[in-house]
């Protein structure tokens, strides 16, 4: 019987941990490397047409949620062979399909020098990374699960789950390094070098890997004659399953992976963006917030084998309710203090016939289109009021010209600073006093995923069962986040707006998991 297995020793037990979680973090890397240098701006500027800086970035965080918006096809191909031929083989193969569509990346020449063509193959590129990483995460997650002794899994997957923190913190390194290293040439091709290094980090991750032995629940299974026919198939028609797969999409995945990203990504691109810091200051903050976070995934993870695995989900949804505004009020506030002073002592007002802005424009139509294109690229909160012509007020006082060098130069005059800045001591240590709570959030929501999905689903239908509403919640949700709150932040120019997207979605997670989850048991005892 499948459920007859032998445990593997307290050594063997490490390097299953070892070797799964590192191969988790270098392919979360691969992933990551797109969104992290996407928002310094460099990627927009090199593979997308120029004109419209705002345009620029949502292509580049359009491309980024592209991938994402695979990752469910990779969960059900790479899931059926997960169910069908084993786990260990099939997390080889997407950690290889990752590595090298990663370095391809690298090589590609930028828009200017091959046109339409550069952002087509990013595009190819990006759906051969969503589609690898559709088959990774299930398959480390359940590779741990399957190998954990009772009572133990909870702890065991939370380094997977750490792991994923642990490939954005890498992303963040590996460019601090590449762009200290090869500064004078940065901008022209050193940025590509990140991308490279995957190459480095496939061969590592291939030779650990290759080292491990099949899932013991796998090869009883196997041994068994206990195989899926057809994963994909019995994962809609299995008694119950159907109603896990939705509580396992809308009430966990699409939750959790908003929380994660809103987290990290959100951010840096406001402290890169909006806030306006030094590049090399809010990439450093944001990897230290991270850095000080993965403990809380461990911690979580394990208090789940004591608890539970839905208490902490719940309780983590119902606080980033409770503290998500909060949280990136003290981050605006202590990032950049004289913005945000400005912002509140002199508010800017854009009243004009036709004030909306539409962001995928190349050119805005009117005065006032552009007047909000050029605020919005300088990061200024405005509001906008209907009037019979375009007039800009800040602070109560109108600009006497609509020209955006005699607007820029108002806003100076108010108070409004354009520079890169870089905070004190004391408002960095708010910041990250800000994002430990975001981050323990992410821990009590994010910490006990792995073990709670691995225990949902029946052994023989496990992978496919867990990775499809794992990655179109994560996929969907989660992935076009950026892309969505970007958006939604320069349509209203107000750079806290975007937050609510996040705050939706983790409204819908905790309605859904309250109601419709039901506790798991240990997975010693649930192995069919």
């Amino acid at each position: 019987m499948a459920d007859e297995v032998c445990e593997p020793s307290a050594s063997e037990m490490r390097m299953v941990i070892s070797a799964s979680s590192l191969g988790t973090v270098f392919e979360w890397y691969d992933f990551f490397i797109w969104g992290t240098l996407t928002a310094t701006g460099i990627l927009g500027r090199t593979f997308f047409p120029s004109g419209n800086e705002n345009l620029a970035t949502l292509l580049s965080w359009a491309t980024f949620a592209i991938g994402f918006g695979f990752r469910p096809l990779g969960a059900v191909v790479f899931g059926y062979l997960g169910d069908k031929m084993g786990r260990k083989y099939t997390f080889l193969v997407t950690i290889t399909v990752m590595g090298l569509a990663t370095a391809g990346i690298g090589l590609i020449p930028s828009y200017r020098e091959i046109g339409a063509t550069a952002p087509i193959i990013i595009l190819v590129l990006r759906i051969a990374q969503g589609l690898a990483l559709g088959g990774e995460y299930g398959g480390a997650a359940i590779f741990v699960a399957e190998h954990s002794p009772e009572g133990r899994a909870g702890f065991h997957t939370s380094f997977i789950q750490a792991s994923v923190v642990g490939g954005f913190i890498l992303s963040l390194a590996v460019v601090l390094l590449f762009r200290f290293a090869a500064a004078d040439v940065w901008e022209s091709w050193g940025w590509r070098l990140p991308f490279l290094f995957s190459l480095v980090l496939l061969v590592i991750s291939l030779w650990m890997r290759f080292r491990l032995s099949e899932s013991p629940v796998f090869r009883a299974m196997k041994e068994a004659g206990e195989t899926a026919g057809n994963p994909f198939v019995e994962s809609f028609t299995y008694p119950g399953n159907k109603k896990r797969l939705l509580v396992a999409l809308f009430g966990i995945a699409g939750g959790l992976t908003v929380v994660w990203y809103t987290a990290m990504f959100s951010v840096l691109a406001f402290l890169s963006g909006p806030m306006r810091l030094d590049q090399t200051a809010a990439q450093l903050i944001t990897g230290a917030g991270a850095v000080i976070g993965v403990g809380f995934f461990i911690f979580f993870g394990k208090l789940s084998d004591r608890v539970g695995r839905k208490p902490p989900i719940v309780i983590g949804y119902a606080l980033t309710l409770v503290l998500l505004f909060p949280c990136f009020y003290v981050i605006g506030s202590a990032a950049n203090p004289g913005l945000a002073k400005a912002s509140r002592r002199e508010p800017v007002i854009v009243a004009g016939p036709h004030c909306t802005y539409d962001p995928f424009a190349t050119t805005q139509a009117d005065d006032c289109w552009r007047m909000l294109d050029d605020l919005s690229r300088l990061g200024v909160s405005y509001k906008t009021a209907k009037a019979p012509t375009v007039v800009v007020t800040i602070g109560g006082q109108v600009v006497e010209s609509n020209d955006p060098k005699a607007v820029k130069a108002a806003l100076e005059d108010a108070g409004y600073r354009f520079d890169r800045i870089v905070p004190e001591p004391i408002d960095i240590a708010m910041i990250l006093v800000a994002m430990t709570v975001l981050m323990a959030l992410c821990g009590a929501t994010y910490g006990p995923v792995a073990a709670l999905l691995s225990e949902m689903f029946p052994s023989r239908i496990r992978y496919s069962s867990m990775s499809i509403p794992y990655h179109i919640g994560t996929g969907y949700f989660g992935g076009f986040l950026p892309f969505i709150s970007h958006y939604i932040v320069a349509r209203t120019g107000n750079p806290y707006a975007g937050l609510w997207y996040t705050f939706a979605v983790v409204a819908m997670a905790l309605v859904v998991t309250a109601m419709g989850l039901r506790e798991t048991v240990a997975l010693r005892t649930s192995r069919r």
